[in-house]
């Protein structure tokens, strides 16, 4: 039986659904940095395996390109939810997906489904939350190091740990150059996605982002979040703005116990069939 994924994307940051319940393959590192490359395989920036179900819920499994697993993604959780109004899974407006995170509250803003609107969960700026190595503090507007350059920055946690550079220029260029040095950072002993801040007005912010375990991205749900909770408590914007991606734009509201409500758009790209011999190369890898 051949494997079958559908391919999504949220502001160009694109996704594979593998459903369990449709497909026979037992995943590994190696089967998903294959799939997910973009010249052997499908090619994406990773892989959502769900639904799980099981007791009234609906669980998601988030893997980087890499293979490794990410506790959220905020353009995951929308796309997530696309597919399973598409493919028949939920009836209901509004419902809860489980996340190694915890639970994010999906929301459907159209008849169609790909105008999402996500309940994030709560920011956490306290370094043993995110983590930031170091004693107990929030951090913010610190100075750490990456690649022997001194950079201001604020960390923080929206499930999966983020570090925010405000910059009065960003490029992907420069995302590039600290991100591979903060990606692996010693500060950070679960790695970090790190994100570009540059702040137009009270209401509009622009960043560049390079994702953990994924490298530079079009767009990212959780960076978002993450550079407009950095941006809104630094004082710079006000609680709900626009965040601007090369991949598009989010709307993200940060509420005032620190929850973040984040609303953007979904598109389908298609359904991939692979071959014979491609699925039995992926059932080859152990």
């Amino acid at each position: 039986m051949n494997i079958t994924l559908e391919k999504y994307h949220g502001l160009g940051n694109d996704y594979l659904i593998f459903d369990p319940n449709k497909n026979e393959l037992e995943l590994t590192e190696e089967s998903v940095r294959l799939i997910c490359n973009r010249n052997f395989g499908v090619g994406s920036d990773g892989l959502l395996v769900g639904p799980i179900l099981g007791q009234d819920k609906l669980e998601l499994k988030i893997l980087n390109p890499d293979g490794s697993e990410a506790e959220l993604s905020g353009n995951g959780v929308r796309i997530f939810g696309k597919y399973l109004k598409d493919a028949g899974y939920v009836q209901k407006n509004r419902f809860i997906v489980n996340t190694l995170s915890g639970q994010q509250t999906i929301q459907y803003l159209n008849e169609s489904g790909t105008k999402i609107k996500v309940s994030m969960g709560k920011l956490s700026f306290f370094s043993d939350e995110i983590p930031v190595t170091g004693p107990r503090r929030e951090v913010l507007n610190e100075t750490l190091m990456f690649g022997s350059i001194p950079y201001r920055v604020t960390c923080v946690t929206i499930g999966n740990p983020h570090c925010v550079i405000w910059l009065n220029d960003i490029s992907k260029e420069l995302a590039c150059r600290i991100g591979k040095h903060s990606e692996t950072a010693d500060y950070f002993p679960e790695k970090i996605n790190t994100e570009l801040l540059k702040v137009v007005d009270r209401t509009n912010i622009e960043i560049e982002i390079y994702e953990r375990g994924a490298g530079y991205t079009l767009a990212s749900g959780t960076s978002g979040c993450a550079a407009a909770g950095a941006a809104y408590r630094m004082g710079l914007t006000d609680p709900k703005m626009y965040v601007h991606m090369p991949g598009g734009v989010l709307e993200v509201e940060i509420e005032k116990d620190g929850s973040v409500l984040m609303t953007g758009e979904v598109g389908y790209v298609g359904r991939f069939t692979l071959s014979h011999e491609m699925t039995e190369e992926l059932r080859a890898l152990r």
